[in-house]
């Protein structure tokens, strides 16, 4: 068995001049560079209209994609009875509030018990949306917004507002080390050169921007208000841990633990017990891909991100001959 599927997106000024298989690799990472490629090499990709029959030629700037595709049901996700918290929804779109460890797709190591999943038993004609609807991805222990679309117009249109940086997404994290004021990182994100599972900062990588300002100073921890204006795999943990301010918690990218000195028995196994990134997607901010009305979502921090501040705020308090600083 197989399904039709139809895929849509715009070059993006960075990709110009890339090969097309490499392009498009990169505008739908859900599907190999293999499949891709024997797209393009049936006819089965557009730019601007004209089939586009070889991988190697080079894309402009702005081109408009257009992918016509049989997608072989090689895979077979099946609906599961997981709960979901849904902050909103109509006939076109939901948006859920994902908890700390839920697995956004099913891949290597873990075949099920994906917010994918739990879409299929929720919502069964999703099955019909490429991805099950799920326009962009958060990391299995970030916690916050998602939009996902119940319909292939309404993916279209989210995903081209993705890449067109018209979607809003404003996350709450805590940094460790000492952070006076805010700033942009404007740093490309790939591959690690050694560490393959990982991500870094890398001259080949695709260019990533985020915007950080602080929100509460502790003794040895900063409280941020971040916002992306691209969508790069583990792009606020990369850019912190870039700027050695790492998040609280991050098992890749956190380093070694670095309490405040003559912390409390309680505030080092505290952060010790912190077993996740601290990092919550706080704010998202869209137009609605039908009816064009400008929508705004907030998702209330969890109660362990809470808890952290709390410990923090309170040892700040505790030893304010340390606040010289701030």
């Amino acid at each position: 068995m197989s399904q039709q599927i139809e895929l849509n997106g715009v070059v993006a000024d960075h990709q110009y001049g890339q090969r097309l298989d490499q392009t498009l690799a990169d505008m739908f990472p859900d599907y190999s560079r293999t499949r891709i490629k024997t797209w393009i090499q049936q006819d089965q990709v557009q730019l601007d209209g004209q089939v586009a029959n070889k991988p190697r030629e080079k894309v402009l700037s702005g081109q408009q994609v257009v992918i016509h595709a049989e997608l072989e049901d090689d895979v077979r996700f099946e609906p599961e009875d997981i709960p979901l918290n849904i902050v909103y929804e109509d006939d076109d779109i939901m948006v859920i509030n994902k908890p700390a460890g839920l697995v956004v797709h099913p891949g290597a190591g873990t075949p099920g018990g994906t917010l994918l999943n739990a879409l299929l038993h929720y919502c069964p004609s999703i099955a019909e949306v490429p991805r099950a609807g799920i326009v962009h991805r958060l990391d299995k222990d970030t916690t916050g917004l998602m939009v996902v679309a119940k319909t292939i117009p309404a993916q279209t249109h989210l995903v081209t507002a993705l890449q067109g940086r018209e979607i809003t997404r404003e996350y709450e994290a805590v940094a460790i080390g000492h952070m006076t004021a805010g700033g942009t990182v404007e740093a490309n994100i790939g591959r690690h050169p050694t560490q393959r599972i990982q991500m870094a900062v890398v001259p080949s990588g695709k260019p990533a921007v985020t915007h950080y300002r602080v929100m509460e100073k502790f003794r040895a921890h900063t409280r941020l208000r971040l916002r992306l204006e691209s969508g790069r795999t583990h792009q606020i943990r990369v850019h912190m841990a870039h700027l050695k301010h790492p998040l609280v918690g991050d098992p890749v990218y956190g380093g070694r633990l670095k309490p405040p000195r003559s912390a409390n028995p309680d505030l080092l196994a505290f952060l010790r017990n912190f077993k996740r990134q601290a990092l919550h997607a706080v704010m998202l901010r869209l137009e609605h891909p039908i009816s064009g009305e400008m929508m705004e979502w907030h998702a209330p921090i969890p109660d362990d991100f809470v808890a952290l501040v709390e410990v923090l705020r309170a040892d700040t308090k505790d030893h304010p001959d340390d606040l010289v600083w701030i």
